[in-house]
């Protein structure tokens, strides 16, 4: 994608402040043909075209020690700010008006919601601190890591209302309900030896979630095996072969009213042709890129793609982008 550089400038605000701006556009124009869902949501009944025109507007400027970024974001919806951030060293400050990670609910289409406001990030000597917040309905996430070697560890404190804890995100904001809801905990540990990678989480909400894993990495194929709370166990392994990447994992569910598993995947590039193929038995019922079977391919010359792609439920989607 090409980005085009508008100006650079430097303008004095204050005694002892200045101000460098850089401001780049980048966007696409895209035409598609076809009908495919989202999740739980299937496609339109017929197939249409349709279009999308996006063009962003990112600035960064810096003075005093802060640089500040943001993006005006524009399509064929309208016109809207996207991220703002504030960094100074090794803290930032982001807003992002109900699109800030970590606080999340399921969407009516079965897909996740974001719906945090703002983060405070810290940064520096292996140590991660972020907190996430909702303005309207004071949810708030704390996360925290610290690396050292070979050995990560985590944790992470939720603290949602009812509304986020309880359910389906509702047209606008949907945690306008500040009673009691639930708070979790969830620590987690990662720690690397030679080619084994050990992977162990858990939390304190009332079914105590928890998930370990052991990875083994052996030149082009790396085999992991896992298991978590439910009974579920899986074996899962990811191998590479020149311009081809093959992944398969098998499921077995113990507990009761539950089914075993079967997902695989492939990939293949040569120059500007790709191809895909994706199979998941636990999507059965699923659309679009999230249904059981999902096939496609693309070829892309220069700013131009072409690509294509269908699935189980008999959906079929033929797009050409253009970016700039």
């Amino acid at each position: 994608m090409k980005k085009v550089l508008l100006t650079s400038t430097a303008v004095a605000l204050t005694a002892g402040w200045a101000s460098a701006g850089d401001m780049s556009m980048s966007g696409a124009i895209k035409l598609t043909y076809g009908s495919f869902g989202t999740g739980t949501v299937a496609g339109a009944a017929t197939d249409d075209f349709t279009s999308e025109a996006d063009l962003d507007i990112a600035a960064t400027s810096t003075g005093g020690g802060l640089t500040m970024t943001g993006t005006l974001e524009l399509d064929e919806g309208g016109a809207a700010a996207g991220p703002v951030s504030i960094s100074s060293g090794a803290l930032t400050f982001t807003y992002d008006n109900n699109d800030i990670g970590a606080l999340a609910l399921a969407g009516p289409d079965g897909e996740d919601d974001n719906y945090g406001d703002y983060s405070v990030a810290f940064s520096a000597g292996g140590i991660g601190v972020t907190y996430v917040k909702d303005q309207d309905s004071s949810d708030n996430s704390v996360a925290v890591s610290y690396a050292a070697g070979a050995l990560t560890l985590s944790l992470t404190a939720l603290d949602e209302s009812a509304a986020a804890s309880g359910g389906v995100a509702a047209a606008g904001n949907p945690t306008t309900i500040t009673a009691a809801g639930s708070q979790t905990t969830t620590i987690g540990a990662t720690y690397v030896t030679g080619p084994y990678t050990i992977a162990i989480s858990g939390d304190d909400a009332a079914d105590q979630d928890w998930d370990a894993s052991v990875a083994m990495a052996s030149g082009d194929t790396t085999i992991t095996v896992a298991a978590d709370e439910t009974e579920m166990m899986s074996v899962g392994i990811a191998y590479t072969a020149g311009n081809m990447t093959v992944g398969a994992r098998q499921e077995f569910n113990n507990a009761a009213g539950t089914d075993d598993e079967t997902e695989f995947n492939l990939s293949y590039t040569e120059g500007a042709l790709t191809f895909g193929a994706a199979y998941d038995s636990g999507q059965n019922g699923s659309f679009g890129d999230e249904a059981e079977l999902v096939v496609s391919a693309g070829y892309t010359d220069g700013d131009v793609t072409i690509a294509a792609k269908g699935t189980d439920q008999d959906e079929m989607e033929v797009s050409v982008t253009f970016a700039f």
